[in-house]
C-alpha cells in the first residue's frame, strides 16, 4: 500500500513538473526569450507568506549561512520543473517493487 502511495505521489509530481515545463515553454515562445520559473518564484506566486515565514525559521534553527548558501542557491534558485522531476524520480524509485535475489532461498 505504501509503495502504491509513493508511486502515485511520484507520478503526480512528475505531471506537475511537466505542466511547469509546458508553462515555461509557452511563455518563452510568447515573449520570444527564454523564461524559466524558479522554485522561489513559483513558491512566492502560490503562497508568499509561507516562503517569508520559512526564512526566519531556517535562519533561527540552523543559521543565516544555511539559508543563503544552501537553501537559496541549491533549492530556491533552481528550475521548478527540474526539482519536481528529481523529487518525483525519488518517490517512484522508493515505490518500485524489489527484484528477487537470484539464488537466494526463500523461507
Amino acid at each position: 500500500m505504501i509503495r502504491f502511495l509513493f508511486r502515485f505521489v511520484g507520478l503526480l509530481l512528475l505531471a506537475l513538473g511537466f505542466i511547469f515545463l509546458v508553462y515555461d515553454g509557452t511563455k518563452s515562445i510568447a515573449d520570444q526569450s527564454l523564461y524559466i520559473t524558479t522554485v522561489g518564484a513559483g513558491w512566492a506566486n502560490i503562497h508568499q507568506n509561507s516562503l517569508l515565514a520559512a526564512q526566519p525559521l531556517v535562519e533561527r534553527l540552523v543559521g543565516p549561512w544555511f539559508w543563503q548558501g544552501i537553501v537559496q542557491r541549491y533549492f530556491l534558485d533552481q528550475p521548478v520543473s527540474l526539482v519536481l522531476a528529481i523529487v518525483a524520480a525519488i518517490f517512484i524509485l522508493l515505490g518500485r517493487k524489489r527484484k528477487p535475489l537470484i539464488g537466494y532461498a526463500r523461507d
